[in-house]
C-alpha cells in the first residue's frame, strides 16, 4: 500500500508548488522619459508594475523639466506603476558638467523628494550612471558617496540605489573609492547598487575584459566592500542604434534583448530588479546617438518588443 501511494503523494506535492516557483525572481520594468508610454496599448499589454525616470538634480528650479517629471509620475501613478526616480546631471551633453556641492544637492534634491514622495515615489537613485564621463560625479566618487549620505537623511523610509555604475573600464576602482569615501557606516547601508551592463549585453561578451568588465566583476567589486549588497539592473537593453558603434538594426536589437534576459537569469541570485531602457524610439534611427526603443516612431512594435514580451513571462512584474 505504501509503495502504491508514494507516487501519488509525490504528484500531489508537485501540484501544490505554485507555478511561479520556477520563475526568475527578478522584477522587470521599463525606464523611459515620456509619460505617453503608459497610454500605449502595447505597453499596457505587458502588465508591468515598475518604471524608471531620471530627473535633473536641479529640476525643482526648471519649470520645463519639472512639468515633464510631474507628467511622468502622475501617469505612472494612474497606471498603477511604481517609479524609481534617479537623480542625474542637468547637462548630459556638456563637456564639463557641473558637480553640485553637497549643500546644493541637499536643497534641490530635498525639494524633489518632498514633491514626489507624497505621490508614491519612494524608490530613489542617488545619482544616475555615476562613473560615466557625461556625469559630474565621474571624477569624484567621494562626492557621489556624500550624496548617498544626504539621500539617506532626506528620504527616510525610502528604498535607495546607493551607487549606480556603467560597465566600463575603471568601474572596479570607482566602486572601491566610493565605498572607502562612504565610511564604514554608510558603506554598510549601501544595500542596493545599480548596474548598467550595456557593453556586456550589446557586445555579447562571454566574460569581462579590461575594457568591459561586465556584471560578474562589478558584483565582485561591490562585495569586497559590502557582502550583503544586492543589485538592480537600473538601465540595460538591446540597442537598436548607438552612433557609429551600433548602426540601426532591428535584428541585432532583438538578439541583444534576448541576451539581456539570458544574463539576468545567470545572475538571478544577485539581482532583484531589471529596468530595460527604453520604450520611446528616436525620431530617426539611422541618425541616432542612442535608440533603445521597443517601438518604432510610427507606433508599431519592433522585433525586440516580441522578445521582451515573451521573456517576461518567466520573470516577476
Amino acid at each position: 500500500m505504501i509503495r502504491r501511494l508514494s507516487p501519488l503523494v509525490v504528484v500531489l506535492a508537485l501540484l501544490a508548488v505554485p507555478a511561479s516557483a520556477s520563475a526568475v525572481k527578478i522584477r522587470v520594468g521599463i525606464g523611459d522619459q515620456s509619460s505617453a508610454m503608459f497610454a500605449n496599448p502595447d505597453y499596457k499589454a505587458l502588465k508591468l508594475k515598475l518604471s524608471r525616470y531620471f530627473v535633473e538634480w536641479n529640476a525643482i528650479s526648471d519649470p520645463a523639466e519639472l512639468e515633464k517629471a510631474d507628467a511622468f509620475v502622475l501617469a505612472a501613478k494612474q497606471s498603477g506603476v511604481k517609479v524609481l526616480m534617479h537623480i542625474s546631471t542637468a547637462d548630459i551633453k556638456g563637456a564639463t558638467p557641473k558637480l553640485p556641492s553637497v549643500a546644493a544637492y541637499r536643497r534641490s534634491v530635498g525639494k524633489l523628494i518632498k514633491r514626489y514622495k507624497p505621490l508614491g515615489v519612494t524608490d530613489w537613485g542617488v545619482w544616475n550612471e555615476a562613473n560615466h564621463k557625461t556625469q559630474p560625479t565621474s571624477k569624484s566618487p567621494k562626492r557621489a558617496a556624500q550624496f548617498f549620505g544626504e539621500m539617506r537623511r532626506l528620504c527616510t523610509g525610502c528604498t535607495i540605489v546607493a551607487l549606480d555604475v556603467l560597465d566600463q573600464r575603471g568601474v572596479e576602482s570607482y566602486i572601491a573609492r566610493f565605498f572607502k569615501a562612504a565610511g564604514r557606516a554608510n558603506a554598510a547601508r549601501a544595500r542596493i547598487v545599480g548596474v548598467h551592463n550595456y557593453s556586456e549585453v550589446n557586445r555579447k561578451l562571454k566574460k569581462g575584459t579590461n575594457n568591459y568588465p561586465g556584471t560578474r566583476r562589478i558584483i565582485a567589486a561591490v562585495h569586497k566592500a559590502n557582502k550583503r549588497a544586492k543589485f538592480w539592473y537600473t538601465e540595460t537593453g538591446g540597442l537598436t542604434a548607438q552612433g557609429t558603434t551600433f548602426p540601426c538594426s532591428d535584428s541585432r536589437a532583438a538578439d541583444r534583448t534576448q541576451y539581456m534576459f539570458t544574463l539576468a537569469k545567470r545572475y538571478d541570485r544577485y539581482f532583484d530588479r531589471l529596468y530595460s531602457y527604453n520604450w520611446t524610439p528616436s525620431p530617426d534611427c539611422d541618425a541616432s546617438l542612442f535608440d533603445g526603443g521597443l517601438i518604432n516612431p510610427n507606433g508599431s512594435t519592433r522585433p525586440a518588443y516580441d522578445v521582451f514580451k515573451k521573456n517576461i513571462k518567466s520573470f516577476q512584474r
